[in-house]
């Protein structure tokens, strides 16, 4: 009895601890989409917040909206294009790290535009924005040129793909297709040669073209170029109706 009373309590331990684990997994994963979401609707809020402002605000605030909107967007959509393509292209690794390292200078000047956005002296505002717009190109051009090389990539596999995948195709319609390859049966010799008679045939008259002969010089039954199988003996596929032959009831 105690060695049941032992085994009871380890599984039921063991089912504790499984059911803990769960919890802890699936909390997890609630918070990671719940940060998620969070997030994009920030970022989203944002974003809605510098359109307004680049058309609202005229002048250097405008601009200064104008640039962040800018840098946010290319950005995000190099990110979200490298990591769209890196399951499919381990050679996009590098590309990876490159703009990592590219973010962190992005994130500085976003920064930088953040405060700038904020600050109430309107001078040191325009004396700000010619270095930091150079950034930002430098920044977005860069950003742009890694995701459109890794979109050219990705557009040249499929290319190459689909012409390798056409050429195979091609090749299995004409194996397919092995009838038209094969060489016709010759006809019969015609002309004078064919209607010699061997010597000794006159001898035995026209009784001799008999039967026999007609068998001998009658023209081979044509064959026909495919020999159709019969429809109930065919390997179904999942979308056919199994046919079953006219004897089975």
């Amino acid at each position: 009895m105690e060695a049941v009373a032992v085994i009871v309590a380890l599984m039921f331990a063991v089912f504790v601890a499984l059911g803990v684990i769960a919890v802890v997994r699936s909390v997890r994963a609630v918070k990671r989409g719940v940060d998620r979401t969070v997030t994009q609707a920030r970022r989203t809020v944002e974003d809605t917040r510098l359109k307004a402002k680049q058309y609202v605000q005229p002048g250097a605030p405008g601009e200064v909206a104008e640039l962040r909107l800018s840098l946010r967007t290319s950005m995000r959509a190099t990110q979200e294009a490298l990591r769209a393509a890196a399951p499919d292209d381990p050679s996009l690794s590098e590309a990876l790290a490159l703009f990592k390292r590219l973010s962190t200078h992005g994130q500085e000047i976003d920064a930088d535009l953040k405060r700038l956005e904020a600050e109430p002296d309107k001078a040191r505002v325009a004396g700000s924005l010619p270095e930091l717009r150079e950034r930002v190109e430098r920044v977005t051009h860069s950003a742009d040129s890694l995701r459109w090389a890794a979109q050219d990539r990705a557009r040249q596999f499929a290319d190459d793909d689909l012409a390798l995948l056409g050429e195979q195709i091609r090749m299995e319609a004409g194996a397919l297709r092995h009838w038209t390859t094969e060489e016709e049966p010759h006809a019969a010799p015609t002309g004078a040669g064919a209607g010699a008679r061997t010597p000794g045939a006159g001898s035995t008259g026209g009784g001799a073209e008999g039967p026999e002969a007609a068998t001998t010089a009658g023209a081979e039954p044509e064959r026909p170029a495919i020999t159709a199988r019969d429809a109930w003996r065919q390997p179904g596929y999942s979308w056919q109706k199994t046919r079953r032959p006219e004897s089975t009831t």
